[in-house]
């Protein structure tokens, strides 16, 4: 039962995972993404400049005041200048063109982009993030080339919030912006009044095209690109799901609508009390890059009732317990699990917890926690594995009594059944025992290859040679010592079996295929492999002599 059990799990995955390590598909090269970055940026500017030579004033609409047409619009909105909000935790700057975010910095974190030197600069080039448009009935009015005025140029948040406000005029029209910032959090509030419209209408937030790549992975990076909604649940359509040039509408109302890279995000939230949740989102896939759609235009609407409305604004890392923090399941974001997730997602979640809790409480590198995880996991399975390969032992000790009980009643499975199940009762031992010692960890170990694959806090995180307890060693010195470590563990559990060809095939073999599958897994989830299985060493030693001394060897 214990190598159709490990074979079978061994098969797993291979399935699911060696296609991916041995067939990646080559992801778009940063210059690739900047060259796109560059035609994109030609784009908008081309457009926009159409877009203002087509208009006139006498083809305004009816439900916006005519003196809204281009000819009123101020000679240096094509640029803007850019204001700047700084604190310990953050750098954001925005443009006085559309008050939109044109730069955002998490000071904890710096890039580890081919080519970028210092923090991870989330926001590429001509961005569209927080670009605001008025619907009014049939009518939409950007605002994005809005001249806005801010009320502080350079703006460093102290041990209080910090307000920015921006006013622009056009007209009647009369647009104000209220920014409030607080040191601590990566999110920021966001209140608005449209003055000269009447009853008013829609607010369409952009976000998009997408976050920078800011991982030395690029691949897995940009795997991860998406547009998250949260209604009842998340939701998470992948960019190479969209379409490119065709919309995709996302009804609402949500609580949230962001868009996310691999650790990084942002997002759009309605989360005060009595805030009227996000009416909706439309997505429109961008162009693609091989097997990858790099970016994706994502706006959503939300009620301006008389004009005004208010949302937040979170852009920074996926720190789990500081989205938790917020609410309303903005944590589901990362999605732990894949189709495994309803499973898999419970005990992600518990093992983070447990890591960061560790980390905080006992003052000690990522390294060291993954360490005293694993011999704990070992320690606090003990007494189960302990009458699990007890179970083991005394099934190989009624090997011959079985044997022949299954030649006498081999023409009379029914009858062989029944005095199986007597033999075993007899001896008090259960059939399916022997397979928990390599069942229970299982869970553990899936849970952990999602944690380091999604878990900001372990990203760049060095310890002793490894550089990045998120990424495979390059060295390839951790995984070696996990396959070293796994065929320890089977050699010494095979002492005093009687000899099997099978069971000495997979001694050889299941150690270089797992050793295989995890050179490319991270180096953290070798790491606590390695020592979960040095750990499990004394209790196979003893289990071995105890079967030695059952069968008569010892």
């Amino acid at each position: 039962m214990d190598r159709r059990v490990a074979f079978a799990i061994l098969l797993m995955l291979g399935i699911l995972f060696l296609p991916t390590l041995l067939f990646p598909p080559k992801p778009p090269s940063p210059s690739a993404l900047r060259h796109a970055d560059s035609l994109r940026a030609d784009s908008l500017r081309k457009d926009s400049l159409a877009r203002r030579q087509q208009q006139r004033p006498a083809a305004a609409p009816a439900a916006l005041p005519a003196a809204l047409a281009p000819a009123t619009q101020p000679a240096d909105t094509v640029g803007g200048e850019r204001v700047t909000v700084a604190s310990p935790l953050y750098r954001y700057a925005f443009s006085t063109r559309g008050a939109r975010l044109v730069a955002a910095e998490p000071l904890n974190y710096r890039s580890f982009a081919p080519g970028d030197t210092g923090k991870a600069q989330l926001i590429p080039p001509d961005a569209e993030f927080l670009t605001y448009a008025l619907v009014v009935g049939n009518d939409t009015l950007s605002l994005a080339d809005w001249r806005f005025t801010p009320s502080q140029q350079d703006v460093t948040v102290g041990a209080d919030s910090t307000t920015v406000d921006w006013v622009a005029r056009r007209g009647p029209l009369t647009v104000h912006l209220r920014y409030v910032f607080a040191p601590k959090e990566y999110l920021f509030h966001v209140r608005g009044e449209v003055s000269g419209l009447g009853t008013g209408g829609l607010v369409l937030v952009g976000l998009g095209p997408r976050l920078r790549m800011v991982d030395a992975d690029s691949a897995s990076d940009i795997r991860a690109y998406g547009v998250v909604t949260k209604a009842s649940s998340t939701e998470n359509v992948g960019f190479g799901k969209l379409e490119a040039g065709k919309p995709r509408d996302m009804p609402g109302p949500f609580d949230w609508v962001a868009i996310k890279s691999k650790y990084f995000m942002a997002a759009i939230l309605t989360i005060a009390e009595g805030a009227p949740r996000l009416g909706g989102a439309v997505a429109v896939g961008g162009p693609r890059e091989g097997h990858y759609a790099t970016s994706a235009d994502v706006r959503a609407s939300l009620a301006a009732p008389g004009g005004q409305f208010r949302f937040a604004v979170y852009v920074g890392p996926q720190e789990y317990s500081r989205l938790a923090r917020i609410g309303h399941s903005l944590e589901d974001i990362n999605p732990y699990g894949w189709v495994f997730r309803p499973v898999i997602r419970p005990f992600s979640i518990w093992i983070v917890q447990l890591l960061l809790w560790m980390h905080d409480a006992l003052s000690l590198a990522y390294g060291w926690v993954l360490i005293l995880f694993g011999l704990a996991v070992r320690v606090l399975l003990w007494p189960l594995n302990q009458k699990a390969m007890r179970s083991s032992v005394a099934m190989q000790a009624i090997q011959p009594e079985l044997k022949a009980l299954q030649e006498r009643l081999k023409n009379d499975p029914q009858k062989q059944q029944q005095e199986m199940f007597k033999l075993y009762k007899e001896h008090g031992v259960n059939p399916l025992g022997g397979c928990l010692p390599m069942l229970i960890p299982m869970p553990v170990l899936f849970a952990l290859f999602f944690v380091f694959a999604n878990t900001i806090e372990f990203r760049g995180v060095p310890f002793l040679w490894l550089p990045d307890l998120s990424r495979a060693d390059p060295l390839f010195i951790i995984p070696i010592v996990m396959g070293l470590s796994m065929f320890a563990v089977s050699r010494i559990g095979q002492i005093g079996v009687p000899p099997n060809p099978q069971a000495k095939m997979m001694l050889y073999v299941m150690p270089v295929m797992f050793t295989v599958l995890f050179l490319r897994f991270s180096s953290g989830l070798n790491l606590y492999y390695a020592v979960s299985n040095i750990a499990s060493i004394p209790q196979q030693w003893l289990i071995a002599r105890e079967r030695m001394r059952r069968t008569g060897k010892g």
